[in-house]
């Protein structure tokens, strides 16, 4: 068997896993202030900006489906080399670019291989590894998703303070190249996981089409209305189209999605607190940040959002004392609580002073990083450890449509509704603390009505691959006799 003179080696596979993941998932939070000097310079208009990023963020939502059927009828880690070639082939396309077609390409790249490596790389690092690195594993997840994307803001002011673009695109173009280095160097035999599978073309299809579509609607609500069919009209075809594509998943004799095996209490309620989290955060960072972006210089208002950072490490530490006991499911709803209070600290003043939104900032990290990654381990827990892949692809893709879409919207909404911008983005913000909230009162409600006592999972049994975390009730168990949910997923 083939491998990498480092392979299976944790440290070295663990650096490889931040190196993928942490180029796109910052950028995606840095572009804004950058946003002007990159149109400037490749001649690009507002909404040619606004749809290339849109269509990044459909391509990383589109590759955690891609990810599954590939990693079925493929050697995985041989896809890993595909991967992270094509990350840094896009990375040197955006960072060299002298014409719009050269950035988009190099951009949408960017987003759709950072999924198809998240998907593919994330999974081996968390059940590859005896049950004391599990923790390590936690943790590096925590900072290396949410905690990118905190300082998102902060690496944009910097940027955007020296007045240029491209030095930040070739840092991101060396960090994708050290990643394919260190893909080689753990190198280990993989073969495909079912290589009998059938190819699942409706799905991929639904998946395609639904994430194009929806992302495509909402990057246009910059310069139009949302009640232009050129808008509506993709974004709900293609919510809708997403939407078919998970009956159909559940409907499959061979699902490529574990979609019916997730239909128990303690998944759906994990799943809504990530999607709400996800949402709620991001809009709220996404709507401050633009608000105050005429009040203040792009240094000055990066910093602003430097105690996310923080947050984001701190609930990443506590996380790795607390997800393997029962204080696990309490510690998503506490996260949820500061998210809410995050956003209502931001949403005091019109705009926000700048302590408010270093504050509430600090608060929105504590909130977003104590919730999502939490809540994917509850649905993770709740089938056989063999099927985490399928279930983070199920969560990224929910995660992603959620967090890039729900925030154009509302920023359309800051844009058109009240007195102006200031007035308009605090009635956007209480949307975020609706949506927070609504994730915490759900979550709560399906634990009652499914007559759950928060468990305590079984770590080692789970990692062996042969039974579940824990026994999740069916929906709704208190008012109906509903039989156990059981991982029905190959």
């Amino acid at each position: 068997m083939r491998q990498g003179p480092l392979a299976g080696r944790y440290p070295a596979v663990a650096a490889m896993v931040v190196f993928a993941l942490v180029p796109y998932l910052a950028l995606s939070a840095a572009l804004g202030p950058i946003t002007p000097l990159i149109a400037r310079e490749l001649h690009m208009s507002p909404q040619a900006m606004n749809v290339t990023t849109g269509m990044a963020n459909a391509g990383y939502a589109v590759g955690t489906v891609l990810a599954v059927q590939f990693a079925q009828l493929l050697p995985q880690r041989r896809m890993l080399l595909v991967y992270g070639t094509l990350l840094v082939i896009g990375s040197v396309l955006t960072a060299a670019a002298t014409v719009p077609a050269m950035f988009i390409v190099g951009h949408v790249l960017q987003g759709l291989c950072t999924s198809l490596l998240l998907i593919a790389a994330v999974p081996p690092l968390i059940i590859g590894y005896p049950a004391a690195r599990l923790r390590s594993t936690a943790v590096i997840m925590n900072v290396c998703i949410f905690g990118a994307v905190a300082l998102g803001p902060v690496v944009g002011g910097v940027q955007a303070n020296a007045d240029g673009w491209r030095p930040l695109f070739w840092i991101i173009a060396g960090i994708a190249v050290a990643a394919l280095v260190l893909s080689a160097l753990t190198f280990q035999e993989t073969p495909a996981a079912d290589p009998g599978a059938p190819v699942d073309y409706l799905a991929l299809g639904l998946a395609t089409a639904g994430c194009v579509a929806a992302f495509l609607g909402a990057s246009r609500l910059l310069t139009h209305s949302f009640l232009d069919p050129a808008t509506c009209g993709p974004l709900l075809g293609g919510l809708l189209l997403i939407v078919a594509l998970f009956v159909h998943e559940y409907t499959s004799k061979r699902p490529l999605l574990c979609v019916s095996s997730l239909l128990s209490t303690l998944p759906v309620a994990g799943i809504v607190a990530a999607i709400c989290a996800a949402a709620a955060s991001v809009s709220a960072i996404s709507l401050t940040l633009t608000s105050l972006s005429h009040h203040h210089t792009p240094l000055h208002l990066g910093l602003l959002y430097l105690p996310e950072f923080g947050g984001a490490v701190l609930t990443a530490v506590v996380f790795g004392s607390v997800f393997r006991t029962r204080l696990l499911h309490y510690y998503v709803l506490v996260g949820l609580g500061f998210l809410t209070a995050g956003i209502l600290v931001m949403n005091a003043a019109a705009p926000p002073t700048s302590v408010l939104t270093a504050v509430g900032s600090g608060l929105v990290g504590v909130g977003v990083g104590s919730s999502v990654v939490p809540a994917l381990f509850i649905a993770g827990f709740s089938l056989r450890s063999t099927n985490v892949q399928r279930v983070f692809a199920i969560i990224e893709l929910l995660r992603a449509v959620a967090a890039f879409m729900v925030a154009p919207v509302l920023l359309y909404v800051a844009g058109t509704v009240g007195h102006g911008l200031d007035d308009g983005t605090r009635t956007a913000l209480w949307i975020c603390f609706a949506i927070a909230v609504a994730g915490a009162v759900v979550g709560v409600a399906l634990y009652v009505l499914g007559r759950v006592r928060p468990p305590t999972p079984s770590v080692e049994g789970w990692l062996s691959g042969e039974r579940t975390g824990w026994d999740s009730p069916p929906l709704f168990a208190r008012l109906t006799r509903g039989k156990q949910q059981e991982d029905a997923c190959p």
